[in-house]
Parts: C-alpha cells; sequence; structure tokens
C-alpha cells in the first residue's frame, strides 16, 4: 500500500513544487482518502477538506494540471486499479438510497459517451478484419467478464463455426488453448480487477504466434500491453459492481460489423436455424392451424 501511495504522490504532484498550507491539506486528503477522494468533484472535496471550490481547482492547476477534470481523470485511471471490493463497497453506501437508480444509470451513459470518444476506430475496424480471417476463435472473459465472454460467443457461433468460449466452468484455461497457433485469434475480456489467469492466457496465446485482440478499460490496462489490438470500453462505477454498459455496446458493435461482412451466409443460416427453432418450439410464438 505504501509503494501505491507514492506513486499516488508521484502522479499527483507533477509540478514538483512545495505545497501552501491549504494545498497541502487537500494532497494530505487525497492520499489517505484517495478510494472515494478522485470521484469527488472539487466542490465536495472542498467540504471535506475545510476549503473552496475555488482552492481546489487552483490546486489541480499548481500540480501541473489543466484544470482539475484532468487532475481527476489522471487519478482515476491510476487509483482504479488498486482497489479492493471492500473499498469499491464503502464507495457505494455514500449514494442516497433514493439516487441509485439516476446515479447507476447516468453512470453507464457517462461511461458510453467516453467510450464513444476514446476508442480507437482502426483498432476496431482492424479486430473484426482479424477476426474475420482466424481458423479459430478463442472467446475468454473470467469472472465478471463472464457473462460478455459467452454473450460474443453465442452471436458469434451463428456467424462462424470455429468459436470455442474459454471459461473456468471447462477446467483449466491452457489445456483449452493449448492448440492455439498462428492461425488462430484469442480473444479476452478483462477490466478491474484484472484476472491474473486470462493476462497469463494471453501472453501464452502471443508467444504461440496467435492474434491476441483485448478488451479493457483503457491504455494503462496490462490487459492492453497484452494484446496484439486492443479495444477499450469505460467501467467506472461508484460501486463494488462493475458497469458493463460501454463493453457490451462494443460487443454488440463488433458482432453488428461481423454480420454485415459475412450477410450472405448469414442470412441462409438464420432461415436454417427458423425452421429448427420453429420445429422445435425453442420460442414463444403462436401456434400453427
Amino acid at each position: 500500500m505504501q509503494e501505491n501511495l507514492q506513486e499516488l504522490m508521484r502522479h499527483l504532484n507533477q509540478s514538483g513544487k512545495r505545497l501552501s498550507k491549504s494545498h497541502k491539506k487537500i494532497a494530505e486528503y487525497i492520499l489517505e482518502n484517495y478510494s472515494k477522494a478522485v470521484y469527488m468533484t472539487a466542490s465536495t472535496l472542498g467540504e471535506k477538506v475545510g476549503v473552496s471550490e475555488s482552492t481546489v481547482v487552483r490546486f489541480a492547476v499548481a500540480m501541473g494540471y489543466e484544470g482539475y477534470p484532468e487532475m481527476q481523470k489522471a487519478l482515476q485511471e491510476l487509483v482504479r486499479h488498486w482497489l479492493t471490493a471492500v473499498q469499491r463497497f464503502e464507495m457505494a453506501v455514500d449514494i442516497a438510497p433514493g439516487e441509485v437508480l439516476g446515479t447507476v444509470l447516468n453512470e453507464d451513459m457517462q461511461n458510453i459517451k467516453t467510450t464513444i470518444e476514446e476508442i480507437d476506430k482502426s483498432a476496431f475496424d482492424d479486430a473484426v478484419q482479424k477476426i474475420s480471417d482466424a481458423r479459430n476463435l478463442y472467446v475468454m472473459g473470467l469472472r465478471s467478464a463472464a457473462p460478455i465472454a459467452q454473450f460474443l460467443c453465442y452471436y458469434l457461433n451463428f456467424i462462424f463455426d470455429n468459436v470455442r468460449i474459454v471459461s473456468e466452468a471447462s477446467g483449466d484455461v491452457f489445456e483449452q488453448i493449448s492448440r492455439i497457433n498462428e492461425e488462430d485469434l484469442l480473444f479476452a475480456i478483462s477490466f478491474p480487477r484484472y484476472s491474473t489467469r486470462t493476462l497469463e492466457a494471453m501472453n501464452f496465446a502471443r508467444n504461440r504466434g496467435a492474434t491476441v485482440v483485448g478488451l479493457t478499460d483503457g491504455p494503462m490496462s496490462p490487459i492492453s500491453q497484452a494484446s496484439t489490438i486492443c479495444l477499450t470500453a469505460r467501467t467506472n462505477m461508484a460501486s463494488f459492481v462493475d458497469s458493463m454498459a460501454a463493453p457490451l455496446s462494443v460487443i454488440n458493435a463488433l458482432i453488428v460489423a461481423l454480420g454485415l461482412r459475412h450477410q450472405e451466409e448469414l442470412g441462409e443460416h438464420f432461415q436454417l436455424m427458423e425452421g429448427i427453432w420453429d420445429e422445435y418450439r425453442v420460442y414463444v410464438g403462436r401456434d400453427k392451424e
């Protein structure tokens, strides 16, 4: 933890200047309460410390940032990688019960908005091409990322016949990707707190020559460093639960893009599937006359 605080202080004081008395109070509060402080508005942080909002803004400028939003964003990028489940839960208790629905939905909307602004569109197009070209597709998402991986795999199976889910439920992950090679692709999904096993599998796949497409929350993520191609989606949430609205939107976009690239064969496949679904009453519908 001490190393984390030292790193936070280095990021906090980019200017290297000595702090005034009021600025030192702000810095000390952030260091002692970083799991909550970096998600506070300038006004709220000022109230907690006992200084004005304008003092907090001047503090950010003194630290070498253009303003408070830039400093806050930089610190959030750093801090969210460290947060334990306990710390994330403690953040949630500050939300008033009557504000939960609006707070969570607004967080999700902001995450999607930020993702639209930040995602690398050329990387997205490259991922679509690499997925289309792969001999075998391995989709991996462990822990909280597992449902998203399953969702992606479900729809990819309509488009391709070479899709394999990599999950802890199916046994050791390395056994499941043991035959991966340069003709294959591993699509790996992980968000804070990052899965060690996912990262190890990505490195294994790259060492075998496979293309590795990562979906994670930003360039500071270790998943980004292990990827051949990296797609990013924001998951910020002032709670112990991950906000998966933006990652799922990126997954939806990938599925649509891949479907359009393979629309002729996909259309034929759906014609076949509709007959099967109808015959075996897979979905609720009108009874046949």
